[in-house]
């Protein structure tokens, strides 16, 4: 793994100046933990392979024991994760990462025994009789690296999938949530023996030698672009890898839903909420809305009156979150005067100081802006926008296919993340559904698929690979090992050779070469 550079929104920081003793500190304290790691895969190997197969009940009783001690530090871990960003809401941290990681492990535990159980598989004429299964085996250790975004949710969500299917398990948390990461380590110390579960910190040199170690899985969750140089350290080791990343997840307004009031309204405050939510800094965030140009006006003003609703004093508000670091936030602020200078109309999406008044500049508090006029060659247009950013592209006119218009769009551009719809014809859902490529997709929602345990999540090209959650991260985890078995009688011995020595021979495989190559 090498450091982004950047334009890449999930992977940036800005550090401080440093002194040659400090930067000798720190490379001192990175080498202690590069061996620590060495130390820990060699150990939890050495579990795994005392005990190769958890029962169900043991991976209920790991997966009870992170509830509890979750349940246990939830206070702890909220106050960590604002302070890591300067100020995250509680309320979005509660929602957003305390929820569905009590929904993922009640769901695990609900249905961990059937996920476990042999599938039964048909075996053919030729081979009976005989029977064929399908047997799902830990892996081994799984190695997890969580972004800054969701540091909590994003270390939970893949360590249940891990528990369920038997594993041991490193996590590397960002660098940039330290307190997190902290209090994250202190909690699972709670709960489990570092042979089972054990936390990693360090700086890009220790997430680059988290990446190299020889996992029997490494489940990554971050950029496009440090998603390749995990997966090229993983290569190395030939270690199968699952990648969450990230990209533009459009949003397709339909003009039937737009020309309703009522509907407008509504879909606006989903739209709101889903771009809203920890400022924009969500993978599946809506990265940007195409909508008919001649309604484009009144989508603006709904998404204006939900965003006042929701933060109707916003420089004192304690529900918005801040972006997380100074280095983010000039980041986001680039991209903004980027499409300004390039053409593109700001329109504030509540009231609020100006985005550049100093108020809110100390605080990296950045309100939620719409942009019209955009084009391809700003940068807002061109990369994932990691913030309250939300450009708004013109459809054709009423003469046009609209719906065809957006859909090449999308097809047009890398497949993202998630894809959002808004409109209730059913035929355009399904023509939607069926002609775009997203990791995932909400119909007249945003966010929401994400915390669906009972449905995978994943990406799909640039955007990702693999699955996890549920059943599909259970999967993931595991082996499913084919199993075919035999008992005393071998009727597949008439398929041995000589297989032409006589008349009889030439009769029987004359008779397999009728019954079985047709």
């Amino acid at each position: 793994m090498t450091p982004a550079s950047p334009e890449d929104p999930r992977a940036v920081d800005d550090l401080p100046a440093t002194s040659d003793a400090a930067t000798a500190s720190s490379d001192h304290e990175g080498e202690a933990e590069m061996a620590r790691m060495r130390e820990l895969l060699d150990a939890q190997r050495a579990a795994f392979a005392h005990a190769p197969m958890p029962s169900a009940e043991e991976r209920r009783g790991w997966l009870a024991a992170l509830r509890d001690a979750l349940k246990a530090h939830e206070e702890a871990l909220v106050a960590a994760i604002s302070r890591d960003f300067g100020h995250r809401s509680a309320h979005e941290t509660r929602l957003a990462e305390l929820v569905p990681s009590y929904e993922g492990i009640r769901h695990a535990r609900r249905h961990l025994k059937g996920w476990m159980k042999p599938s039964k598989r048909h075996v053919s004429a030729a081979f009976q009789p005989a029977s064929a299964s399908v047997v799902y085996q830990p892996l081994g250790v799984a190695g997890i690296i969580v972004p800054w975004n969701y540091p909590l949710y994003l270390a939970i969500g893949p360590l249940i999938s891990a528990l369920s299917a038997g594993n041991r398990v490193m996590i590397k948390m960002s660098e940039f949530t330290p307190e997190t990461a902290e209090a994250l380590r202190g909690m699972l110390a709670d709960a489990f023996e570092e042979a089972q579960v054990a936390v990693v910190t360090g700086e890009a040199e220790v997430a680059a030698a988290f990446s190299a170690l020889p996992f029997d899985h490494l489940l990554f969750t971050g950029s496009t672009a440090v998603g390749r140089h995990v997966m090229r350290a993983a290569a190395e080791n030939l270690t199968p890898v699952t990648l969450e990343l990230g990209g533009k997840s459009p949003v397709i307004m339909s003009r039937q839903l737009m020309a309703d009031d009522a509907q407008r309204r509504e879909a606006a405050s989903r739209l709101a909420f889903g771009k809203g939510m920890n400022a924009g800094q969500t993978c599946v965030a809506p990265d940007y809305v195409l909508c008919a140009e001649d309604q484009i006006e009144s989508l603006v003003q709904a998404l204006g009156e939900c965003f006042q609703r929701f933060y109707p004093r916003f420089a004192e508000t304690q529900d918005y979150s801040r972006i997380i670091n100074q280095r983010q936030y000039q980041r986001v602020r680039e991209v903004l005067e980027d499409a300004l200078a390039k053409g593109a109309t700001l329109r504030p999406l509540l009231d609020s100081p100006d985005w550049d008044d100093p108020a809110l500049v100390e605080k990296r508090l950045m309100p939620p802006l719409a942009l019209l006029e955009v084009t391809d060659e700003m940068r807002v247009m061109q990369e994932e926008i990691f913030g309250p950013l939300l450009p708004i592209v013109a459809l054709p006119d009423a003469a046009v296919d609209e719906l065809s218009a957006a859909m090449a769009y999308v097809n047009a551009r890398p497949r993202p993340l998630a894809l959002y719809y808004f409109g209730h014809d059913k035929h355009e859902q399904q023509r939607v559904t069926e002609g775009t490529h997203a990791g995932g997709m909400c119909l007249n929602d945003t966010l929401l698929h994400v915390a669906q345990d009972d449905m995978p999540f994943g990406g799909i090209g640039p955007s990702g690979m693999g699955h996890y959650h549920g059943r599909e991260g259970f999967q993931t985890l595991s082996k499913a090992k084919g199993v075919f078995a035999k008992g005393r009688m071998n009727g597949a011995k008439l398929m041995y050779p000589p297989y032409a020595d006589g008349p009889a021979a030439r009769a029987i495989h004359g008779l397999i070469r009728r019954l079985l190559m047709r």
